[in-house]
C-alpha cells in the first residue's frame, strides 16, 4: 500500500473535534491513531502516556471511560492537559458563561489603556501595538476575577485567551515549526480591539460548549521527567500509548512560548532554554550549547550500526551527532524507568517518525525496536502509518512491543 500524507492522522484532524481543537498545537497527534489502537486491543484497564503533550491520549481514553495517567515535563502542557481532560459540572459551565460576559465588559471599560505585557523578546514581531494593548486589557480583566473564581472556571477562559493571543498574532504555521508574517496596514479602517473582543466572546463560547461533553474515565496528569517514569507514576499499567518527541531538532517549546509567557510559566529566554534542555529532543537556546559538553555516561544504545551512523552525522556536524546520540540515550533511560511500572503482558504503542540529517537517514522506528529488546520487551512490530511531508524518506510509524 502506498503511503500518503494523511492529514486525518495529524493534529489537523483534531481541530474540529470538541476539546481536541481547543488550541492549535503541532506537537499533538491525531485522535484517530489513539482510537485505532484502542479498537485493536482488548479494553485496557489502565493506560499510561509518558509524553502526554496536549493530552490527546488522555482525552480519548477519558471520553471512552478508560482510566489514563499522563506524564508531562512542560508545566504549560501539564496545565492544558489537566484542563482538557477534566469533567466540568453544570454549575461550573454556567459560571464560566457568566464570567466571560463580566471579563469582556471589564476589558471594554479599560479601552485605551495599556496594562502588563509579558517580557517576550522582540514582542513586536508577535503583535502590533494595538493588538498587544487589547490583549493586555483582556488579560488584566482575567487577572481581576482570578481570586474569586474556581480554577476549573478560570481555566476555560484562559484557554479562550490563548486562542485569542495566537489567532491575532503575526505567527504563521505554514512550516514545520513557525515563522512570522507581515500584518501590514489594511485598505479598510477596522476597529480591531472591538473585533478581538468579539473573537474572544466566540472562543469562550466554543470552549465552554466543548467543556459540556461528558468525561466518563478518570485522567490524571503528573508533572515529571519521562526519563524517570517510576518517580512520577506507580501503575501498574497494562497499556502505553504515546508519541514522544521526534529526533528532528525541532524545538517543542518555541511554539508554546507566547502561551507560557502570558500565563506566567516563563519569565525569560534562559528559562525557555533550561526547560528545552530538560525535555527529550529539546534544542532551544542554551540547550544547543550544552550539547557540546554532553556525554552518554555509560548509557548504551544497542542497535546495530548506531555508532557508525553517529560518526557519519559527525562528519557534517558534531553537534547534531551529539544531539541524535543524546536523544536515543535518553530514550534508553526512559524505557528503563518505564518497565517497573508495567504489568506483565502490558502492550506498548509508540508513534514515532524517522529523521534525516544531511544525507544520513536515522531509522528511528528500527532503533526503538532495538531499544525495546535491549530493555527486555518482546514481540516488536513496526507499522508504517503515513508520509510526514514531501520528502519521501520521512515516515511516521507505530512501534509496538509487549512487556514479558
Amino acid at each position: 500500500m502506498m503511503l500518503t500524507q494523511r492529514a486525518d492522522l495529524t493534529f489537523r484532524h483534531n481541530l474540529k473535534s470538541g476539546r481536541h481543537g481547543w488550541l492549535r498545537l503541532t506537537p499533538a497527534y491525531s485522535i484517530r491513531i489513539v482510537h485505532q489502537i484502542l479498537d485493536r486491543i482488548e479494553r485496557p484497564g489502565h493506560v499510561l502516556d509518558p509524553f502526554c503533550g496536549t493530552g490527546t491520549t488522555g482525552l480519548v481514553c477519558a471520553e471512552q471511560g478508560v482510566h489514563c495517567d499522563l506524564i508531562e515535563i512542560n508545566p504549560f502542557l501539564a496545565w492544558f492537559a489537566t484542563a482538557k481532560t477534566r469533567p466540568y459540572s453544570s454549575p461550573e459551565v454556567t459560571a464560566a458563561r457568566q464570567l466571560s460576559h463580566a471579563v469582556i465588559g471589564h476589558a471594554q471599560r479599560l479601552a485605551g489603556e495599556i496594562h502588563w505585557t509579558p517580557p517576550i523578546h522582540q514582542i513586536e514581531r508577535w503583535w502590533s501595538p494595538e493588538r498587544l494593548a487589547c490583549l493586555s486589557r483582556v488579560f488584566q480583566a482575567l487577572h481581576c476575577v482570578r481570586e474569586n473564581t474556581s480554577p476549573p472556571v478560570l481555566d476555560l477562559l484562559l484557554i479562550a485567551f490563548c486562542r485569542l493571543l495566537i489567532d491575532w498574532s503575526n505567527a504563521a504555521f505554514n512550516h514545520q515549526s513557525m515563522s512570522f508574517k507581515d500584518n501590514g496596514p489594511t485598505l479598510f479602517n477596522t476597529d480591531e480591539p472591538a473585533l478581538m473582543l468579539e473573537a474572544f466572546a466566540a472562543y469562550t463560547q466554543a470552549v465552554i460548549s466543548a467543556a459540556e461533553s461528558p468525561i466518563t474515565g478518570p485522567a490524571r496528569v503528573y508533572r515529571g521527567d519521562a526519563r524517570q517514569v517510576n518517580r512520577a507514576a506507580s501503575g501498574p499499567y497494562d497499556t502505553v500509548i504515546t508519541s514522544p518527541p521526534y529526533p528532528n531538532r525541532m524545538s517543542y517549546i518555541r511554539e508554546l512560548r507566547p502561551y507560557m509567557y502570558w500565563l506566567g510559566y516563563l519569565k525569560d529566554g534562559r528559562e525557555a532554554g533550561d526547560l528545552d534542555w530538560q525535555a527529550i529532543g529539546g534544542t532551544w537556546g542554551v540547550a544547543t550549547s550544552r550539547l557540546q559538553q554532553w556525554q552518554p555516561n555509560g548509557v548504551q544504545v544497542e542497535h546495530s550500526g548506531f555508532e557508525a551512523m553517529i560518526e557519519k552525522i559527525a562528519q557534517s556536524s558534531p553537534v547534531l551527532a551529539r544531539y541524535v546520540h543524546k536523544y536515543f540515550a535518553d530514550i534508553v533511560l526512559h524505557l528503563q524507568s518505564l518497565k517497573p511500572v508495567l504489568a506483565p503482558g502490558a502492550r506498548l504503542f509508540y508513534i514515532v517518525g524517522n529523521s534525516k540529517f544531511y544525507d544520513t537517514l536515522v531509522p528511528v522506528e528500527q532503533i526503538y525496536a532495538s531499544l525495546f529488546k535491549q530493555v527486555g520487551f518482546s514481540d516488536m512490530r513496526i507499522e508504517a502509518i503515513r508520509k510526514r511531508n514531501s520528502k519521501k524518506e520521512l515516515i511516521e510509524f507505530c512501534v509496538e512491543a509487549t512487556n514479558r
